[in-house]
């Protein structure tokens, strides 16, 4: 997590990954976890303000690549997040480890295909700046998994389910079948870490004695600083946890300010 050269961080996760998985590597850990700082990032990487970021537009090469390199930030931010989830969060079930140890894998895993893409038109990760509020909304939910699952997976890494559908449309109409296909896996795979949001928000809405539901839109409410955009992809959404209720929650806040940074 605190890695920032990229290909530490790839081999860290892919060593880790394998450690619990031969039975090397105990969770959860009995030591305090420390405080939360800043994730692990390259040194060349700018980050600025949301609305300074680079406009993403499909019809140039520079503008694919920009949508490229946005996207690969977001992986980027997720595999730091997947570990945090590991480390930070103490007392709960294997399986919530377990979890949290194959998303970090998969974030890995689509960080990868889309570095080989973005090279393939001529840049890296780190050659456009990017806004920090994913880690943010990290730091806001450091004390309380409920909150994290809460927004992060299922506010923040959920709006992916609601537009990558349409930038594989857009691809496949400019001819760009290799983007459109990583893009593929990203979607399907990132319904289930979604899922894995929601699963164990519900869980722990259960032991604490919470109506998930409405728990679900206090949160929002109370700690999400930014703005709940529409349009929402239900099936997709439906298919991450997301009860007709909570989408019905979700479209009634839309586009209406709340109390941290959108995607």
């Amino acid at each position: 997590m605190s890695a920032c050269e990229i290909g530490e961080k790839i081999s860290l996760t892919r060593q880790t990954v394998q450690a619990y998985r031969d039975g090397l590597l105990i969770l959860p850990l009995n030591d305090q976890p420390k405080p939360i700082g800043e994730a692990g990032r390259p040194g060349n990487l700018e980050l600025v303000p949301p609305a300074k970021v680079p406009k993403r537009r499909l019809g140039t090469a520079v503008g694919l690549a920009i949508m490229i390199h946005a996207i690969m930030h977001i992986e980027f931010n997720a595999i730091n997040l997947a570990w945090d989830a590991v480390y930070r969060f103490r007392d709960l079930p294997k399986q919530f480890y377990s979890d949290w140890i194959t998303v970090a894998s998969e974030e890995a895993h689509h960080f990868e295909l889309l570095r080989k893409r973005l090279s393939a038109l001529g840049y890296d990760y780190g050659d456009w700046p990017a806004h920090n509020g994913l880690w943010e909304m990290a730091v806001l939910t450091a004390t309380d998994p409920l909150m994290r699952m809460a927004l992060v997976p299922r506010i923040l890494e959920a709006r992916g389910l609601d537009v990558t559908p349409g930038i594989i449309r857009r691809l496949r109409q400019i001819g760009d079948e290799q983007t459109a296909a990583i893009l593929e896996i990203i979607l399907r795979d990132e319904i289930g870490h979604v899922a894995i949001g929601s699963r164990w928000f519900k869980y722990l809405c259960q032991q604490r004695g919470l109506d998930a539901e409405r728990t679900f839109r206090e949160l929002i409410i109370q700690h999400f600083s930014g703005q709940v955009t529409g349009p929402f992809h239900y099936e997709a959404r439906q298919q991450a946890g997301f009860t007709a209720d909570e989408l019905r929650t979700l479209e009634s806040i839309k586009s209406r300010t709340i109390s941290s940074a959108p995607l």
